[in-house]
This record gives structure tokens, C-alpha cells and sequence, in this order.
């Protein structure tokens, strides 16, 4: 199911499932599972692997080299799983040999239109980045997080599970996990009540994350200080536990 105008580089492995519309460009290096779709225009290159029942809108670029000056060509790969949606003008590159040497995507991620993932991303499952927001290098996103439209991420930050981040948002620290964050530069606007009881979360672990979220950022302690508060006050749910370690692990200081 390859439009006669495509491209497809007779190295390239594709699923006989595989779509592929017109104009398309598919290089040698790259893997394409079953059931997943390529838009007219997009060019898949690179040593990219994607899964199975993915769609790739339309002039996308996806697995071309990093902008980083430091690449120099390096077999470095972009994995991407399965049930992703990628829309128009979205672009996905290359890791870097002086990052984690790939950059990753998991399941059932939204990218909406002209989105920008950088080298050595990793990005979980349940994602959706909004109209042009966009990543820097080496960025981890968590399962769940919400991106909001023409919002940007410095280099190395953290996005924790289940965070909100406003449009327009400028992030330059790490967001604690079920937090918004807004702002330029972003600052914490509590927890991400909605979404935590649209995903149904229990009363009682959102009044157990409220207790931490609390003591973290109004007690006026230090950071450790307050960690070891949460952990002798509030009841150690996997929720409280992941909340304590992602910030007991920031390296660039947490959103405040």
C-alpha cells in the first residue's frame, strides 16, 4: 500500500500493512510496524523503529538529525511505539551520542500540529503536546502530561505524570508530578485537580497529594526538610511516594 510517488529506500523495512501516501520519503534505516500510516510529504529517516497503528499526518518530519552543531553523523536511533498520533508539520529527531544515544516515545501519544521533539527526549504513554510546544534536548516527560499550546521546555527538565502545563508556559525547572505549571518563567498553580479526578484518582489519594503538595511548596522549609516531613505526616501512597522521589531526583531544581 505504497503511493507510486513515494519514495521508499529498498533498505527500509515496512509491515505489508503499512501505508504510505504520496510524495512520501522513507529512508534506509527505518522500521515501520503494522496498521501504521504515513501522511503525503512526510520523510521518515534516520535509524527510526516505529510500532504498530501509528498515524503520521502529512509533512511531518520524523527520525531526521538532531540540531545539535556536536552530531556529526553518528548511528545514533528515535523509537517510537505504538497508537501515536503525529500531525502536520511535527518534527521528531535523532539522539545524540553525547546524550542517551536515542530519543523514545511510547503509546498512544498526541502530537498535535507543528509540535517540536528534541534529541534524547523520552516521552511516556498518554501524552498530548498541544499546537506548537515544543522540547529541548534531553527532556523526560511522564505518562499522562498535557503540554498546552506554544509552550516550551528547557533543556534537561523533567515533565512529571499527570501535569498541566499552560499554553504559552516557558518551563525552566522541573514540574513535580499532578501539578500545573504556568508562566514565564512557569511557577506551580497547585495540583492538577481535573485532571487527576478525570483520570479517577480516589479522594483519598488526592487529599493525601494536597498534604504533600502543601508541604513542599507553602511550609517555607527547604526541600529535603520538607521530604521528610511528607514522609513522616502523609500516608505513603504509590501516588505521594513518586511525588517525594521525581523531586527528591531534580537536578535542575523544581518549578516553584
Amino acid at each position: 500500500m505504497i503511493h507510486p510517488t513515494a519514495i521508499v529506500h529498498p533498505g527500509a523495512q515496512l509491515d505489508v500493512q503499512v501505508q504510505v501516501g504520496p510524495f512520501a520519503v522513507i529512508g534506509e534505516h527505518v522500521k515501520i510496524g503494522k496498521g501504521t500510516t504515513i501522511g503525503p510529504s512526510a520523510v521518515i529517516d534516520g535509524w527510526t523503529e516505529i510500532g504498530e497503528n501509528n498515524r503520521i499526518f502529512h509533512l511531518c518530519s520524523v527520525g531526521a538529525v538532531p540540531q545539535d552543531l556536536k552530531y556529526k553523523g553518528e548511528e545514533t536511533c528515535l523509537r517510537i511505539g505504538n497508537g501515536n498520533t503525529i500531525r502536520e508539520f511535527a518534527t521528531i529527531h535523532l539522539g545524540t551520542v553525547t546524550g542517551d544515544g536515542e530519543t523514545t516515545i511510547g503509546d498512544d501519544n498526541l502530537f498535535m500540529a507543528y509540535c517540536h521533539v528534541a534529541h534524547d527526549c523520552h516521552i511516556g504513554n498518554h501524552v498530548i503536546m498541544a499546537n506548537g510546544s515544543t522540547l529541548a534536548g534531553h527532556i523526560t516527560v511522564e505518562d499522562y502530561a498535557r503540554l498546552g499550546g506554544l509552550s516550551a521546555v528547557h533543556q534537561f527538565v523533567r515533565i512529571g505524570a499527570h501535569v498541566m502545563i499552560g499554553g504559552g508556559a516557558m518551563v525552566g525547572q522541573d514540574v513535580p508530578p499532578y501539578t500545573i505549571a504556568a508562566g514565564d518563567r512557569a511557577t506551580l498553580h497547585g495540583l492538577n485537580l481535573v485532571g487527576l479526578k478525570r483520570s479517577g484518582f480516589s479522594d483519598e489519594v488526592i487529599a493525601d497529594l494536597k498534604k504533600a503538595y502543601k508541604i513542599l511548596i507553602r511550609s517555607g522549609l527547604l526541600t529535603e526538610e520538607a521530604l521528610t516531613r511528607i514522609r513522616a505526616e502523609v500516608s505513603q501512597s504509590p501516588e505521594v511516594t513518586h511525588f517525594v522521589e521525581f523531586v527528591e531526583k531534580s537536578e535542575r531544581g523544581i518549578c516553584r
